[in-house]
């Protein structure tokens, strides 16, 4: 199938592509990687293609008082060969050769994924193992959204209609603190069946579970284990923890698999 007729505008400036999205029925494209084949399985049918992909300046990482800040246009191939990011974001540079595959990476945004907010995902998991923020800007200005703020439901984000996500910040790996991630899936580059992100400093220790539920979810239960070091305790504690199931997996093998991915995950961090 292909796409329903649409409007097509390509803005040179963050103004002018904000002035076009308060029109009605306007939707942004930015690496086109999940919009178009929606679109071309007439999922979605926006009246208005807003093309991002000329605003340069969305587009760039920058360190900066303990932060790192990725433009939302930054491309999951420029990620991938970022110095900055493989020392400063260890988790992020993890899971990045999970993401589809290398033609996928060299189109698809971060932006994009997380304005999308596929639960299957890998980047919002990250972002919510890290703490991060999304940096969106609309008619009211720029304002900044914390990451366990973020995602509110099914492709559900606390964004406001008219606005863009414009940056993404990550706190920078701090001394001493360890990582973990591990997914599971039919094939590599598929979605994930259960995966997880560890981010532990000291006995603070933030688990983000994806491709579970309807959004990236954190575990208390298994947190609290986990600054204890109880990785069966940790496990355990996902009894607790609301799982969906879907196509591929109903919810009692999900939570074996997020299990699974949990000791792996462990695994990487103590190791």
């Amino acid at each position: 199938m292909k796409a329903p007729d649409f409007r097509y505008e390509r803005p040179a400036s963050l103004s002018e592509a904000l002035a076009l999205l308060a029109e009605e029925d306007a939707t942004p494209i930015a690496g086109g990687q999940s919009l178009m084949p929606m679109m071309n399985f007439r999922m979605a049918a926006p009246a208005l293609l807003v093309d991002l992909n000329g605003l340069a300046d969305l587009a760039g990482i920058t360190a900066a008082d303990g932060w790192l800040t990725i433009g939302a246009m930054t491309r999951y191939a420029a990620l991938e060969g970022s110095a900055q990011v493989m020392e400063g974001v260890p988790l992020m540079a993890r899971a990045l050769p999970h993401i589809a595959h290398p033609a996928i990476r060299t189109r698809g945004t971060l932006g994009g994924s997380l304005a999308l907010a596929d639960p299957a995902a890998e980047m919002p998991a990250v972002l919510l193992a890290l703490g991060g923020e999304v940096v969106v800007e609309g008619p009211g200005g720029p304002r900044t959204i914390a990451a366990d703020d973020w995602a509110t439901g099914l492709y559900e984000t606390a964004r406001a209609p008219g606005e863009l996500v414009t940056a993404i910040r990550v706190p920078l790996a701090a001394p001493g603190q360890r990582f973990g991630f591990h997914e599971l899936a039919r094939r590599h580059g598929d979605y994930a069946l259960a995966g997880v992100c560890i981010a532990a400093t000291g006995d603070a220790v933030r688990v983000a579970f994806f491709a579970i539920s309807d959004r990236p979810v954190r575990a208390p239960g298994a947190e609290a284990a986990l600054a204890t070091g109880d990785i069966d305790a940790a496990v355990a504690a996902l009894a607790d923890l609301p799982i969906d199931g879907d196509l591929h997996a109903g919810p009692d093998t999900k939570r074996h698999l997020a299990g699974v991915a949990l000791r792996r995950a462990w695994a990487e961090a103590t190791s």
